[in-house]
């Protein structure tokens, strides 16, 4: 598990100051409308906490790129339709659900160049459903491994979230657990785990964002 200790990310802090000053005038009217706002504005802060994680070495591996939980495993799938160019193969699609108490940092699953992003607008339907990957709004990242590898991220708006943030450029490099983004208010993740890794999760597993190890290659690569 990660450290007890965390940033704020900076998506939080316009928000953070939004819900101070609200703070601050509901007081001015009301102490306890003040104390409920103040209420507010903890908890604003709590979700956009940003913990450093216990990193784990190897470029063998693909972690959780979010903190959630695992609600569907689903194997035998193609690539979305956008990244299907730069590969036909099968992977095994991890998908992992972001209440709104959950820490909404994306990481990078792999060491790896960006290859291709795509977004798409879209839907605001419940992140939980399996259709929420084909009809949300959502940003979609592909990612090649030193190795050749792809492995692509999907990140998708909920029911609440109304705003994806993605930081990454084409070309840019990554290292393992690097921050790229976050997700405001409930989501949901995709995970394309290749079919040359052996799966190390199962449905319902509570993730840990850039440390829960999700699959490991099979066999290295000479």
């Amino acid at each position: 598990m990660g450290k007890f200790v965390f940033e704020i990310h900076k998506e939080g802090y316009k928000f953070i100051a939004i819900s101070l000053v609200v703070a601050f005038i509901a007081t001015s009217l009301s102490i306890g409308l003040g104390l409920f706002f103040l209420l507010v504005t903890l908890y604003v802060c709590y979700f956009f906490r940003d913990p450093i994680p216990s990193i784990p070495e190897g470029k063998d591996l693909i972690i959780s790129p979010a903190y959630g939980t695992i609600t569907n495993i689903t194997p035998g799938v193609e690539l979305p339709l956008s990244l299907r160019a730069e590969s036909k193969d099968l992977f095994t699609k991890v998908s992992i659900f972001l209440s709104v108490f959950d820490v909404h940092v994306n990481r990078s699953p792999v060491y790896g160049g960006v290859v291709k992003l795509n977004y798409i607008p879209g839907r605001f339907i419940t992140a939980t459903l399996d259709k929420s990957s084909d009809e949300n709004e959502r940003q979609e990242i592909l990612i090649e491994t030193p190795g050749g590898d792809f492995v692509a991220v999907v990140q998708i708006a909920g029911l609440i979230a109304r705003r994806i943030v993605c930081d990454l450029k084409e070309n840019d490099i990554l290292a393992i657990g690097e921050k790229f983004g976050i997700i405001r208010f409930g989501s949901r993740v995709d995970v394309y785990v290749p079919g040359s890794y052996n799966l190390l999760v199962r449905n319902g597993q509570t993730m840990v964002g850039g440390e829960t190890e999700i699959a490991k290659l099979a066999k290295s690569k000479k």
